[in-house]
């Protein structure tokens, strides 16, 4: 493993760490023998140097466990635990704050999440969308209005870092009221993207979308939380990755995307607001 890749895994599995052991900082460094500063140090990134072998094994000590795990080895957290799958399929079920999606978004704070919508991006979305799209596939309006409230709310923190790809069309077959949409009239198409370009001004650049050609790339919607794993959607469920070399691949997929897209971040805004203004008359 590059030794950039084997510093990068190391601070997302610490900050992991962090969050789960309920501590602030101070006391966190404390239970490890190191000082604030150190470890906000380790945590920020701005060195791809590791701490000494003896704060590594102290670490793992305090914390149970295995220093394959810390340093991104092994996928296997536990010290004498059973290997972990490197694939899982899990459940996309019940309110949004108690899903496991909502949880791997909190353990990935602070590092880059790619993600490929299914539709309209979640977040971007008016509550009469969401009711008129919780109608129709009988899905709970209160999960999904939960779902698009955390997801803004987690948009806002200064630490987010989040590139959503979708496919230019997708916004063009909305516009017109095609497919799904047809029974959504012209007026509330027309307010959910005014409602999404004001909405993509005001959470840019901590949340950047790109429109690519859908002619040029494919996708299935999936997410990618930084470098611990990655979430394919298929319905109600997901078919979740651990495993580091499955994960490059995704990512690298979405760099494909992004490379091309014909629409960039500080475009999407007013591409929505263009085609707000080009379907509709009054």
């Amino acid at each position: 493993m590059d030794k950039r890749d084997l510093s990068e895994v190391f601070r997302e599995r610490l900050k992991a760490l962090v969050l789960r052991s309920g501590l602030n900082q101070s006391a966190f460094a404390a239970s490890v023998g190191i000082d604030r500063s150190a470890l906000s140090q380790l945590l920020s990134g701005a060195t791809t140097r590791l701490p000494r072998a003896e704060t590594l094994l102290t670490i793992v000590s305090a914390h149970k466990v295995s220093l394959d795990w810390l340093l991104g080895i092994s996928q296997d957290e536990g010290v004498t635990g059973e290997i972990r799958e490197s694939l899982e399929i899990e459940e996309a079920s019940g309110g949004f704050e108690r899903t496991l999606i909502a949880k791997w978004h909190a353990e990935a704070a602070g590092t880059k999440i790619r993600y490929v919508p299914a539709g309209i991006p979640d977040l971007l979305r008016t509550e009469t969308l969401i009711d008129y799209e919780a109608d129709i596939s009988n899905k709970s309006r209160e999960a999904q209005a939960g779902e698009t409230q955390y997801r803004i709310d987690y948009n806002r923190r200064p630490e987010t870092d989040m590139e959503v790809c979708m496919p230019r069309h997708t916004l063009e077959i909305f516009a017109r009221g095609l497919g799904v949409w047809s029974g959504f009239s012209d007026r509330d198409r027309r307010a959910q993207l005014r409602h999404m370009a004001d909405l993509l001004d005001d959470l840019y650049p901590t949340f950047r979308l790109f429109l690519y050609d859908g002619r040029l790339r494919y996708s299935v919607p999936y997410t990618i939380f930084g470098q611990a794993r990655a979430a394919i959607y298929v319905g109600d469920m997901y078919l979740v990755l651990y495993a580091i070399e499955p994960i490059r691949s995704l990512t690298r997929h979405f760099e494909q995307l992004i490379r091309a897209a014909d629409v960039n971040p500080h475009e999407t805004a007013g591409f929505a607001r263009k085609l707000a203004n080009s379907f509709f008359t009054s």
